[in-house]
């Protein structure tokens, strides 16, 4: 069963203020208006998705995760293998939103589970295109909703 793709949550963790800014922006231009939570580091990111920290995730909702690998505190990486671990966050949909395009963070990456890996490009028109290609990936999806266990 899919989900209708404005009731998705955006989870954006992008510790870089001026990126985070551009993405909100470059999301609304790309007509994509889905509430959006940002985090600006590893552990405030962790901390929502684990339930350490209240509010948390809604049982019942469905999300999207955006991952910075570059963040302090917790990596994008640490977090996406913990996602990935647990039986109640394994189907969250995550994508890595990054500046870093190393092949073997690529595949690290895909090996642990992500659903895409983007690249964030430093010109204006490619981060434009990333961020449309994004709100189709949304559209297109099927993003399962959070189980209360």
């Amino acid at each position: 069963m899919g989900t209708d793709k404005s009731s998705v949550t955006i989870l954006m963790a992008e510790d870089d203020d001026g990126h985070a800014l551009l993405i909100r922006d470059r999301f609304e231009r790309a007509g994509i208006t889905n509430p959006i939570i940002r985090f600006k580091d590893g552990l405030e990111t962790w901390d929502f998705l684990s339930g350490a920290a209240k509010p948390g995730l809604e049982p019942g909702k469905s999300y999207l995760l955006l991952l910075d690998i570059r963040m302090p505190g917790l990596d994008g990486i640490k977090i996406l293998e913990r996602v990935k671990a647990g039986p109640r966050l394994k189907n969250l949909p995550v994508i890595m939103l990054t500046t870093t395009d190393d092949p073997r963070e690529i595949k690290l990456c895909y090996d642990l589970g992500c659903n895409n890996y983007l690249v964030k490009p430093v010109q204006f028109e490619q981060f434009s295109e990333v961020i449309k290609r994004l709100g189709l990936f949304i559209t297109i999806i099927k993003i399962s909703k959070i189980d209360a266990k």
